[in-house]
Formats: C-alpha cells, structure tokens, sequence
C-alpha cells in the first residue's frame, strides 16, 4: 500500500470555496483524470493518491484528502461509465469535470492540454477515500499539514514544497501515517489531542 502525494494547481483551495474538479471525492467513485499523468501512470491498484490545496497567498496549504486506487480505464470507458464527470463549465466560468474527451474520443473544446495523448491514459477509478469538506476540518488541516508532512517525510520545511515539491512516492508506512491523520481531522481531532472548542 504506496502512496503518492502531489500539490494541485494555483487557487485550487477547497477552504475559498473552489470546487474540485481533479481529483472530484465527491460521487460513487472518486476519480483523477487529467493532472498528474506520471502519477496516474505509476500508480498500481492498492495505492493511495493524496492531494494538497494549490498555493493562495497568505494562506499555508493543506492536505485535502487521498483515495486507495482500484482500476485504471482510458477517458472514453469513462466517459461512457462516469457521465457526471464529463467536461463542463459552470457560469462563473470554471471548468468542472475530468474527462477530457468527447463522445467520438476526440479531445474536448473546453480542455487545453497539449500532451492530450498523453493525458487520456490512466484514468484513475477509486476505491476508499477521505477527504475533508468542513470549514473545522479544513482549520485543523491547514495548521497542521506542515507538521505531519514533516514527521512523515522526516524532514524539516516551513512550506509543502520544500517537503514535497511538486509531488512525491509514499512508502507503506507514510501512506499509513498520512491517512490516519486525515482519520483524525474528520473525527475532530488536534495532533494535541484536543477538539475544536476546547482547551
């Protein structure tokens, strides 16, 4: 059980109210479709996929959430199994949904990708997830992210890149570690032990 952890794009921030459109948690399966193609090519199923907020100034980044991989298909099998994921743009102009292609296979008008060959393969289908969608579980996971990354890359960082870069391999026992924190903030929990409201 592996993992890989990966930063999202610039002002992808679940807190300021972004939706998630890669990964999308939300639905009967959670997915990851276009980013990260090295990661969804490396990925076997078993594996776990952790994804940190993009960078927004003024504000540290958190974990988001992870899912346990358990099959990898080409975007026109999703597009056929997952039409919900299919791409759109809402009104306010932001694109939702990670499958890029369109019904014939060919690549959407919406979807900007140059390498799109490339970013059609690998289709990440998951399995378990937890991911946090409170505004508490995102105040706990923005000021502890830095602390937990630390102790389980076993290195010091005063920012995710400098523990992650842009992404990382998991062992098993950070794949662990990593989603029993997630545990925790979803049960309300401080790396002090204590609950949000109490002292």
């Amino acid at each position: 059980m592996s993992g890989y952890i990966y930063t999202l794009y610039k002002g992808a921030d679940p807190a300021r109210g972004w939706v998630l459109t890669d990964p999308i948690f939300e639905g009967v399966r959670a997915t990851l479709g276009a980013c990260v193609p090295n990661i969804r090519n490396a990925v076997r199923q078993g594996d776990w996929i952790f994804s940190v907020s993009g960078r927004v100034p003024g504000l540290r980044q958190f974990v988001i959430g992870g899912f346990k991989v358990i099959d990898k298909i080409d975007h026109l099998a999703a597009y056929g199994r997952f039409p919900e994921n299919r791409l759109t743009k809402a009104a306010n102009g932001q694109l939702l949904g990670n499958i890029i292609v369109q019904a014939d296979g060919s690549q959407h008008p919406y979807d900007g990708h140059k390498n799109f060959d490339r970013r059609i393969r690998n289709y990440i289908v998951g399995g378990e997830a937890i991911y946090l969608t409170t505004p508490d579980e995102f105040e706990i996971a923005r000021s502890e992210t830095i602390e937990t990354l630390s102790q389980v890359i076993c290195k010091d960082g005063q920012k995710v890149f400098d523990l992650i870069g842009r992404h990382r391999k998991l062992s098993d026992e950070q794949t662990t570690h990593l989603r029993l924190w997630l545990e925790n903030v979803k049960a309300g929990r401080r790396n002090n032990g204590e609950t949000p409201g109490n002292s």
